[in-house]
């Protein structure tokens, strides 16, 4: 009888909502926002405002932290369980009935929830399997290589000329976000980076702790092929940059709240300065097939990781993801790589074809997924007993890319992160014809490194001199002023040496109408402090 009451409550349990669901809820508001605003070393490291004000990267009410007011409130609710936090959102995971957690709706500090069943939400989706995303590379049979086999996979995508210029990450911080690093602090691979200090911070957003040894050595291996350094057997991409280990994913089990932990690990790099994130991890399916995220939430815009990776890129990153291992089973790439602020990555073989087990694109709004390609199929890395393997997956192209960039990067840290993004795919091989299985292809650091070069050489004759554009001009034409200039003096002749137009600027007016002038070429000249600039201009 007591069995039967028992199931009976269970049953009950289900159809009044006492079932354990995920979701996100989101806060009315912040405390404090004004003063942290006017004060923002209080919020964000100094590392972090020097990166922001070289890219000029606005600091808002994002980059306040969550109210922890709120959190308490919401800590004391009956049944319910604070999982994570985002302050860029304004929200928190947390797990509770699903009662519950729609009663929170009715209290004063919260504005909305949001599930990750999402048929609580929206149209239910289709159930699926969950499937371990790192069973593909786990079941490899790894085999030792001797020196020269992470040449290829660094000659192939040309980071070996960037090395050349003395450009290898020295000063750029990267922050890796896997599921576990065990030895790396006594690994030989990396005594380089212990020795240099060069390891800045390690946090557990799982278990809420500084260990980072997580389940398993997936984090381990893909730092390698950023970090390593084994004497004639292996180099990684960028061998002297600094990191931040961060671990966000919870190995034994598969459900959203380890992107939720990712967006928390997102906005501490920010605040720690961070310039690169390596992701090589993957959101579709979860223990729950309820939460699992289908082709049409695959937008870049819906998941809580599309969602992060997109602040993240405002906020001045640049993140490199895994596009997946999916191409012979979903398909198309998951969470976050299908975001746009995302670098994502898939993976090709020795010889720069393409492998089937990567993912694909395009995304279900037609977007270009993945972005670039590298070396993913038997690629070269450390394991964490410092020996030089192989492994394969887009969990190594990705950490390849990244560390690249971050060298890239180096040479020219001014670059906006949407622009050195740019310049990274406009110089891969199929960039005039991408397709769905390689996006823009393979890319050339070195091409990148040139590309660099060009845009330092136009923006320092830009800061001395004036510019006009668009030429050929239509109805405006804009100046731009050099530095310490602010006011000018142009003039404009037609092909007979005829002044037809003489006006005043300045930096705030710097627009002039031309719209009654006939088609043809003009001289134009710019005068202010004695300096004089010339231009010949085409009007259509």
């Amino acid at each position: 009888m007591k069995k039967l009451v028992l199931l009976l409550v269970a049953v009950l349990a289900v159809q009044t909502g006492w079932a354990q669901q995920d979701a996100l809820v989101f806060f009315e508001s912040k405390a404090g926002v004004a003063e942290a605003l006017a004060n923002p070393s209080t919020i964000l490291t100094q590392v972090s405002l020097d990166r922001k004000a070289m890219h000029n990267v606005a600091i808002d009410e994002r980059d306040v932290p969550v109210d922890e007011n709120n959190i308490s409130l919401l800590k004391a609710e009956t049944g319910i369980t604070v999982h994570a936090k985002s302050k860029w959102m304004n929200a928190a995971y947390v797990r509770g009935t699903q009662t519950g957690i729609e009663d929170l709706v009715s209290t004063e500090y919260v504005a909305s929830v949001e599930f990750m069943d999402k048929s609580l939400n929206f149209a239910p989706t289709s159930p699926s399997t969950f499937n371990d995303k790192f069973e593909f590379e786990n079941n490899l049979v790894s085999t030792v290589y001797n020196y020269g086999d992470a040449t290829n996979q660094t000659e192939m995508i040309h980071i070996d000329f960037v090395h050349e210029q003395d450009f290898t990450g020295d000063g750029m911080i990267i922050a890796v976000m896997d599921s576990g690093f065990p030895n790396v602090f006594t690994n030989p691979a990396f005594s380089h980076v212990v020795d240099d200090n060069r390891f800045l911070g390690t946090y557990d957003f799982a278990l809420r702790q500084t260990n980072v040894d997580g389940t398993g050595s997936h984090g381990a291996r893909t730092l390698s092929d950023i970090g390593a350094i084994v004497e004639n057997e292996f180099v990684g991409t960028a061998p002297d940059a600094s990191f931040y280990l961060f671990r966000t994913e919870f190995g034994p089990s598969e459900n959203p709240v380890e992107e939720a932990w990712w967006v928390e690990a997102l906005e501490r790099a920010d605040s720690l300065g961070v310039d690169v994130v390596n992701t090589s991890l993957g959101y579709q399916d979860y223990d729950n097939a309820a939460y699992d995220h289908s082709y049409e939430d695959l937008d870049g815009q819906t998941t809580i990781g599309s969602r992060g990776a997109n602040l993240a890129f405002d906020k001045g990153m640049v993140l490199v993801t895994s596009g997946g291992n999916d191409g012979n089973g979903f398909g198309t790439v998951a969470s976050p790589a299908d975001a746009p602020g995302v670098l994502s990555i898939g993976a090709v073989d020795s010889d720069g074809n393409y492998a089937s087990f990567s993912s694909r694109g395009p995304t279900v709004d037609g977007r270009i997924k993945p972005d670039v390609m590298a070396q993913g199929a038997s690629a070269a890395v450390v394991s964490e007993n410092g020996n030089v393997t192989t492994n394969s997956g887009t969990s190594f192209s990705s950490p390849i890319i990244a560390g690249a960039v971050a060298s890239l990067w180096q040479s020219r840290p001014g670059t906006p992160n949407g622009q050195l993004m740019q310049i990274i795919r406009e110089s891969a091989h199929l960039f005039d014809n991408p397709t769905d299985e390689m996006g823009y292809g393979i890319p050339n650091f070195e091409s990148a490194y040139q590309a660099l070069q060009v845009l330092s050489v136009e923006d320092a004759l830009l800061e001395i001199n004036f510019a006009i554009y668009p030429n050929p001009v239509g109805d405006v034409m804009n100046v731009s002023f050099p530095k310490h200039i602010a006011q000018a003096t142009l003039r404009l002749y037609n092909i007979l040496g005829s002044k037809v137009l003489e006006q005043k600027i300045s930096v705030t007016t710097n627009s002039i109408e031309v719209s009654d002038l006939k088609s043809g070429v003009y001289l134009a000249s710019i005068s202010a402090e004695g300096k004089t600039n010339s231009f010949k201009v085409i009007k259509e």
